[in-house]
């Protein structure tokens, strides 16, 4: 018989996020749900922020890793400790957010509802723009070869209030079972340093048996990509475009790529003709580079 409630291991991977982790320890620790712990994993922070913590946080546990492991790195070092401490779901909560009271909570009475649910995903908002979403289920089309955030930039009127199984939770808010864990392995290094790690994984849970969920009672708000500067760069824009192509090569059927290249060399088009006209010239080499390495991928 599973637990009422079972032991939950909250990992906030950080680097170099002193000032933004006073809000999101402070409202993770005001989760209304009775049984989980805080990990931090520090990636080699040069702001003080592994003093910081021992001073104002000392019920939290800090993995001081040294040095910078990506997201992939890091978190995988954090999933391992939980599980040699007992934890039988693990939520990655980004170092950036607000979270709301009865996350937590809505996580565990959702997953309780059925043995075969693996992942769990949040409604999660723009911390700049309370009401408007950043996500709210995903959404992938092996035709065009894109992954997407179902709601993005939208507000919310309510339109995607309901349970339901999703194609991918976000690594923002990212809570997996130990069985999915034991069962498909930690996120692949592959994707190191970031993206495409949480789609990745959610396909392998899905391909073992496992559910996907989307869980709109359990909300929070990020300040979307703080540590990266919030913006497009060069090597964000390499990287997305070689592990998207990745990630399809693994779970796309032989007849998606019938479409998938047209597809994305349209759509890379169009995103190209935009970034040129507000005078981004580094867009062009960024991108040739996402395609080489992509390709080398592909077909190495």
């Amino acid at each position: 018989m599973p637990q009422q409630f079972p032991l939950v291991y909250c990992n906030v991977l950080t680097l170099n996020g002193r000032d933004v982790l006073v809000e999101t320890l402070d409202t993770i620790r005001a989760m209304t749900y009775p049984n989980f712990k805080v990990l931090v994993v520090d990636n080699g922070s040069t702001d003080g922020s592994q003093k910081f913590l021992k001073e104002k946080y000392p019920w939290v546990h800090l993995i001081e890793n040294g040095e910078n492991l990506g997201v992939t790195g890091g978190r995988n070092v954090g999933m391992k400790y939980a599980l040699e401490h007992g934890a039988e779901w693990i939520h990655h909560i980004d170092n950036d957010v607000k979270v709301d009271p009865e996350l937590l909570s809505e996580l565990m009475r959702a997953a309780a509802t059925d043995s075969k649910i693996g992942i769990l995903g949040s409604k999660i908002f723009y911390y700049a723009k309370p009401d408007t979403l950043w996500y709210a289920g995903g959404n992938v089309n092996y035709w065009t070869g894109m992954v997407t955030h179902r709601g993005l930039r939208q507000k919310d009127t309510g339109k995607y209030d309901r349970f339901e199984d999703t194609a991918y939770v976000v690594g923002c808010s990212f809570c997996l079972s130990r069985n999915v864990l034991e069962t498909v392995g930690m996120f692949d290094p592959i994707f190191n340093p970031f993206y495409t790690e949480d789609s990745d994984m959610c396909a392998r849970a899905v391909r073992s048996g496992f559910r996907v969920v989307y869980v709109p009672t359990a909300k929070l708000w990020h300040r979307v990509s703080t540590s990266s500067g919030g913006i497009i760069t060069p090597k964000r824009m390499t990287l997305k475009i070689e592990y998207n192509l990745i990630y399809f090569k693994r779970y796309a059927r032989w007849y998606h790529w019938l479409t998938i290249p047209w597809c994305i060399g349209f759509l890379t088009l169009v995103f190209l003709v935009k970034e040129l006209a507000k005078g981004k010239f580094s867009t062009i080499p960024a991108l040739a580079k996402g395609f080489v390495k992509a390709v080398k991928q592909l077909f190495g």
